[in-house]
């Protein structure tokens, strides 16, 4: 089964592909050079893969980092039925990081045999007053998500690439931002900093619809955490990787959740 983004306060869930909604920011190209270069982009949750038809992503969590490390404001924002739109101004050059990263946890109980689910936004400390004492089939889930796009003006740099050594993280062997079709890229992914051996990574290309997944892959990393890519043709690819284990950081918590969901452009040759 492949497993790909719901929205839970924007965080990751797991679905099969016939049900999935996938969450994703597009910007409006990725490369630029100029003395004065901005970036525009759509952010939504879609079953029909950067086709605006079911909800957009919310801002609030939305953080664009320049090469420095210094946040950079989203300009221009706006959130629609279908879709969020908002402008980056690049006024460094280098390698920007525009994310949206979420945590939180879910849960279900029964009492008296009926099924009650945890409010959103339920913080870790609010479990014990939450669950009754009686409660029964008491199942909670750690969540993690992180949806990452960079873009570059000017040279490619990769100050913006060191990992937290927390949750699901890309660090890239090829820069996303120097991608050519017909040539291979390399992506190393961690988990908690260390290697995520065996780890599911999907790639689709752009406007992928649910009726044709015939260009969709799904590959494996090695031992080193590394999978390596292919661009048959030149456009944008999303990507998405998604893991459970029981490392939970929630007393309680029965697993933990975690999606990493990126999207990079493949220039021509």
């Amino acid at each position: 089964m492949k497993k790909y983004l719901l929205p839970f306060l924007v965080i990751a869930a797991v679905a099969a592909p016939s049900q999935a909604h996938r969450q994703w920011m597009l910007p409006s190209m990725t490369s630029l050079s100029g003395e004065d270069p901005w970036v525009t982009f759509d952010a939504a949750v879609s079953s029909d893969l950067f086709i605006m038809d079911h909800q957009p992503i919310r801002l609030d969590n939305v953080k664009a980092t320049a090469p420095d490390g210094s946040d950079v404001p989203l300009e221009n924002a706006s959130t629609g039925r279908y879709r969020s739109v908002f402008d980056v101004h690049l006024t460094q050059k280098g390698t920007y990081r525009i994310a949206n990263a979420m945590s939180g946890i879910m849960g279900s109980y029964k009492v008296g045999g009926e099924q009650k689910r945890l409010p959103r936004g339920t913080k870790p400390e609010q479990l014990a007053t939450l669950i009754p004492a009686d409660a029964t089939d008491v199942q909670i889930s750690e969540m993690s998500n992180r949806n990452e796009v960079f873009v570059t003006s000017g040279a490619p740099t990769d100050t913006l690439f060191k990992p937290t050594g927390k949750g699901l993280e890309l660090v890239p062997v090829t820069h996303p931002n120097d991608l050519v079709a017909g040539e291979d890229a390399t992506f190393r992914f961690l988990i908690d900093g260390k290697p995520a051996a065996d780890l599911e990574v999907d790639v689709a290309p752009g406007a992928l619809t649910r009726a044709d997944q015939s260009n969709e892959r799904t590959l494996k990393t090695d031992a080193k955490g590394e999978v390596k890519i292919s661009w048959p043709t030149a456009g944008f690819y999303w990507i998405n990787a998604s893991a459970t284990d029981k490392n939970t950081s929630v007393k309680n918590a029965t697993q933990r959740r975690l999606g990493y969901v990126t999207t990079v452009e493949v220039q021509a040759p």
